[in-house]
This record gives C-alpha cells, sequence and structure tokens, in this order.
C-alpha cells in the first residue's frame, strides 16, 4: 500500500468518526430551539394553568416555585340605576415550594364623585398534588381582607338609592362607615381536556367580620382555546360569575347576581399578558354591563423563554 492510498484511508476514516457527532450536535440544537418556546411549567400543569390568574374572573393551582406575577386589574361597573363603580387593583404572588404560594392585593375605588382606598388583602394558596394526579387539579385558597378605607358602594342598597332620587350628590367620606375586615376561602378546579380547550372553576364563600356581617358565596368559571396566532399567543373564550349576597338583616332577601360575557387574552411579548372581558348582567340586581381588564407580568426560572407551547406538545 502506497502513502497516498494511506492518506486517503485516514481521511476518509476521520470523516466516518466526525460525522455521527456533528448530526448529533445538529439533533440537539433543534431540540433546544423546540423547548425554547415553552414558559416554566408548575408541577407539570400547562403554562396557561401556571400563572396563577387563568382569566379575570377565575384562579388556577399555583405558581412554580420562585416565580413572580405581578397584575394590575381594572373593574368597571355600569349599574341600571345610578353612577358606575371603578376599581384598581394591584397584585403580586410568588410560588413556593411544594405547591404553595402567597399574593397579596390592594385596590383604589372611585364611586358617584369620591374616590380612594378600598381593602388590602393578603392569600395562600395550596394545591393539592402535582398537576394531573387529581382529577380537575383541586387547590385551596384563602384570603383575609382588611378593610381600609369607606364604603363607598352599598352591595344592597345603591340600586333603591337611585331608584328613589338619593345619591346624586358626593357624600363627604366622613359620613361614610368604615369598611370591616373579611375573610374568603375558595376550592380552585381545573383542568385541560385535549389539545384545543383549557377550564378553571372557583367556588367561593366569603363573610364579613363585623359592621353588617355581609355574607357572600357563588362561583365563577372559564373556558378558553387558543386561536390563529402561533404558539397559543392569542386565545378566546366566555366566563360568568353568580354571586349571592347578603348581610345579616336580609339572610331572607339575597341579591342575586349573574353576569356572562366573551373573554379574550392576548400575549404582547414572552412574559406579559392582557386579558379583556366585557360581561353583561343577567338579572336586576346584576350590573347591566361588567367590564374587566387585567395587565400581567410573569418572572422567575425561565420566565422569559417565550409563549405558551402548543397544546398538542405538553405532555411530549
Amino acid at each position: 500500500m502506497t502513502t497516498n492510498h494511506l492518506r486517503c484511508f485516514a481521511l476518509v476514516l476521520g470523516l466516518a468518526c466526525f460525522a455521527p457527532g456533528q448530526m448529533q450536535g445538529q439533533a440537539t440544537a433543534e431540540n433546544v430551539v423546540v423547548t425554547g418556546e415553552e414558559v416554566p411549567s408548575s408541577y407539570g400543569a400547562p403554562p396557561a394553568m401556571s400563572r396563577s390568574r387563568f382569566s379575570n374572573l377565575t384562579n388556577a393551582y399555583v405558581l412554580p416555585p420562585w416565580a413572580f406575577y405581578f397584575g394590575e386589574i381594572y373593574e368597571g361597573d355600569a349599574f341600571r340605576h345610578g353612577p358606575p363603580f371603578h376599581v384598581f387593583t394591584q397584585e403580586l404572588e410568588m410560588g413556593l415550594p411544594y405547591r404553595f404560594g402567597i399574593a397579596a392585593e390592594a385596590n383604589l375605588e372611585r364611586f358617584n364623585g369620591g374616590g380612594g382606598p378600598g381593602s388590602v388583602s393578603i392569600e395562600a394558596r395550596y394545591a393539592l398534588a402535582d398537576w394531573n394526579k387529581i382529577p380537575l387539579n383541586p387547590t385551596l385558597f384563602v384570603e383575609y381582607k382588611f378593610g381600609t378605607g369607606a364604603i363607598r358602594k352599598d352591595e344592597l342598597l345603591v340600586m333603591h338609592s337611585f331608584q328613589e332620587g338619593g345619591g346624586g350628590e358626593e357624600e363627604e367620606e366622613a359620613g361614610k362607615p368604615t369598611r370591616p375586615d373579611a375573610v374568603e376561602g375558595r376550592l380552585l378546579l381545573a383542568q385541560d381536556f385535549g389539545e384545543h380547550l383549557e377550564w378553571a372553576l372557583n367556588g367561593f364563600f366569603e363573610q364579613e367580620t363585623s359592621g353588617d356581617e355581609g355574607r357572600e358565596w357563588g362561583f365563577s368559571q372559564s373556558a378558553t382555546t387558543p386561536v390563529i396566532l402561533p404558539n397559543e399567543r392569542l386565545k378566546v373564550g366566555v366566563e360568568m360569575q353568580f354571586t349571592n349576597f347578603t348581610t345579616k338583616m336580609t339572610r331572607d332577601e339575597a341579591e342575586n347576581r349573574f353576569v356572562i360575557g366573551p373573554t379574550i387574552a392576548w400575549k404582547p411579548s414572552k412574559s406579559t399578558r392582557i386579558d379583556v372581558s366585557p360581561l353583561f348582567g343577567c338579572t336586576d340586581e346584576s350590573p347591566r354591563v361588567q367590564v374587566f381588564a387585567v395587565f400581567s407580568w410573569l418572572l422567575g426560572p425561565g420566565g422569559n423563554e417565550g409563549a405558551e407551547a402548543p397544546a398538542s406538545t405538553r405532555n411530549r
């Protein structure tokens, strides 16, 4: 065998050894690109269930450990009688290990020419198991609200006041009763069905600790599906809420409110989301229109990786 033959043999052997490694490196790089579209998953949950707030009216599951959720929330109620009621809420939540989470909220109100702080609350939630270990993935939620301002809108009397011609002028804040503290408990249920439907339901019960001892219970429910844009950056759906409210003097004369309407969620960037829900009242006690808008920002491990992965790839 000549020297030239030996050189050719060595070259062919080198290429044979190098090519598989190069192909494997390319395959690995492609896998990184695919998984880069995921946002952090909370204990195996789909990304939409790992954002603390599933939609404007419903919460679902818990945040990933050490993730932070910031929310700016607007609620506007247009009543059948009287001026509108506006609430602006700031929300901050942190995910903890072992499926725990803690949060705090503060809100400002505007009604009938007056405005100011409404309440400050602290919250905690705990998911009973990792995702899909228990049907409907139950999560427990408890909240304590500290009344920090006056009662500007009476839950039961605002409609009757304006029907009778009263309440048309701004009242002095000093002449209004102070908002009492309240405690609230919720059961959060959530599930994804196949590749095209995500659902959440919250049952809640709230009791004021003083004053007229207002009591409110009910449920909210939302369902969404991805449309048009890739990586589920745009979702549409429907949501609804039913509430029953009484005081210690009106336990047998409850005010029942039911609102329902469309909801839309759009992710303009990798870690931000905008939710809008115009809801319409279906009972005499309900607001004529109730509008919610939420801007949220999710930060934490992997929180800036990208949009939600398609539902068909989540369990792969």
